[in-house]
């Protein structure tokens, strides 16, 4: 019987192997673990207890994130996810630190990019050169008022079409869905336009994207990290290339979906550049004024490279941030509506006088103090998560507290606790729908306590260099929908029903995709009719 013996060579490959690579990559490890190890932990943090936590997580984030809110204020505490640790902070002071820190040490981009699986979800372009941002955040944003009629008749030929009720007797609409498909429309009547913003396929593909999107990052952050190598961390990378384009393939909808929407765009992408060869210039007479043709504008130079796809990439890309936050706050609040029916007439008049002195247009929304408080309450109470503000650490961060987080974390913010602090809010579990119209009556806060303002006990919009770009776009959108159903519609829940339970998965939240709202058409009024 023989044995197997190595030889001194073979032997000193392995030391040498052990020496370069597989011992720093451990004592780089146990000294990552040490750091988060010295953060407390809500649920298990063994090896592997740890997983069984992870999966209560799934089922029961809010109530951890809110038992981690109250044992630790002020505080960081950790929770274990199926391929992570994240760590969850608060406190005006800790959110400061995140809001201050520099996108070296604390990175939004990252962050989506972990949270969002975007290099297999959203596609890998508009991660590396996100110019998509400074599009919503400077044309997009300033084009409001000037567009302003468009949106409003989209709104009106929407609602016509898909909650077409009669004076006399009671429509039931299952909301979710329906407001997804108003939105989408309502939104692209400002993208993209007439006629493709009313293409059934059209509506379809983005309200698909989006859900897609969501549920392929859910499907992704099931397995660890270590199986899910980055393109663009390692874009030479073939085997990541190849198992990015698998996942998108078989674990996503993304490649059927940027084939529809380039069906639809591809044409108007090539007008618009065959114009500015036409006339030797990006301006040229009667140049649409949409998202086209501002991501047109701001891809200059290597952006040109692979037009087609960057665009049309980029245009899903904002549809699914607008239809996701904009159809999320819009239902929970005519869920409030329809379980507060008395709600309904104080703001109409708030509506229907504004309406009468400046008519439906942008500064008509922003003298709506009372609909604008109504929302930012209604989002207050029901949020689109439990946390918010989320970054990647890329290097060690020390907060002022002294806590330390390693590089490689996602650090967040504890959104429902602090909306649910009572000492930041008066009786934080009831709806208290003037809370914010009501302060900003008190003299010298007239500007304060919007819903698109920097509070920092709001988190919804995020905050810091990374507050929500596309906000101001989404609040005016917002209050334009609502303030047309509430001068168009009388709106309950069936029989005696109340605010139905959202839908939690994780840490995010859905509104409740089975609840149906009753409809009915009221008499013209000057505002409905205008």
């Amino acid at each position: 019987m023989s044995t197997l013996s190595l030889s001194p060579q073979a032997l000193a490959l392995g030391a040498i192997f052990l020496a370069t690579f597989l011992i720093p990559k451990l004592l780089q490890w146990r000294a990552r673990m040490d750091k988060l190890n010295a953060i407390p932990t809500v649920g298990s943090s063994g090896l592997f207890s740890s997983y069984l936590s992870a999966r209560r997580y799934k089922m029961h984030a809010r109530e951890i994130i809110q038992e981690g809110y109250t044992k630790f204020p002020g505080q960081a505490f950790k929770v274990p996810l199926p391929d992570r640790w994240e760590v969850i902070v608060s406190g005006k002071q800790m959110m400061e630190d995140i809001k201050k820190a520099s996108d070296l040490d604390l990175s939004f981009i990252e962050a989506v990019g972990e949270t969002m699986q975007s290099d297999y979800t959203l596609g890998l372009p508009a991660r590396v050169d996100t110019y998509q941002v400074e599009v919503v955040r400077t044309p997009l944003t300033r084009n409001l008022a000037a567009r302003f009629d468009d949106l409003r008749d989209e709104i009106k030929a929407a609602f016509a079409d898909e909650i077409p009720a009669k004076e006399t007797e009671w429509m039931k609409v299952p909301m979710l869905y329906t407001v997804m498909k108003i939105v989408s429309r309502t939104s692209n009547r400002y993208f993209v336009g007439l006629p493709l913003c009313r293409d059934p396929d059209y509506i379809n593909l983005n309200i698909e994207y989006t859900i897609d999107a969501f549920n392929g990052a859910k499907t992704l952050q099931r397995f660890p990290t270590v199986l899910k190598p980055s393109v663009l961390h390692d874009p030479s990378s073939t085997f990541a290339e190849i198992f990015a384009s698998i996942v998108r393939q078989f674990l996503t909808d993304v490649p059927t979906c940027l084939k529809r929407a380039t069906k639809h765009i591809e044409p108007l992408i090539k007008e618009r550049l065959q114009k500015e060869v036409d006339f030797g210039s990006s301006d040229w007479p009667d140049k649409p004024n949409d998202l086209i043709s501002w991501l047109l504008d701001e891809a200059k130079g290597e952006r040109r490279k692979d037009i087609i796809y960057n665009i049309v990439s980029r245009v899903l890309l904002v549809n699914f941030a607008a239809i996701h936050t904009t159809s999320m706050t819009f239902t929970n609040a005519l869920f409030y509506l329809a379980a507060n029916p008395h709600l309904a007439q104080p703001l109409r008049e708030e509506i229907e006088s504004t309406v009468a002195e400046f008519g439906w247009t942008k500064a008509a929304m922003g003298k709506m103090w009372k609909l604008d408080s109504f929302l930012k309450e209604t989002t207050r109470l029901s949020g689109l998560g439990g946390l918010t503000m989320s970054r990647m650490v890329l290097r060690d961060f020390t907060f002022s507290n002294g806590t330390v987080v390693p590089a490689g974390t996602i650090v967040s913010v504890a959104s429902y606790g602090m909306h649910h602090d009572d000492a930041l809010y008066e009786d934080p579990e009831t709806l208290k729908p003037f809370r914010f119209s009501n302060k900003r009556e008190m003299e010298g806060e007239g500007i304060k306590h919007q819903m698109v303002g920097i509070d920092p006990s709001f988190g919804l919009f995020g905050g810091g260099r990374h507050m929500c770009p596309g906000r101001f776009f989404a609040v005016n959108e917002i209050k334009a929908l609502v303030g047309h159903i509430l001068v168009t519609y009388d709106i309950k829940f069936e029989g005696d029903g109340g605010y139905p339970e959202p839908d939690w998965n994780g840490a995010s939240l859905s509104p409740n995709g089975f609840a149906q709202v009753m409809f009915r058409k009221r008499s013209a009024t000057p505002a409905s009719t205008t």
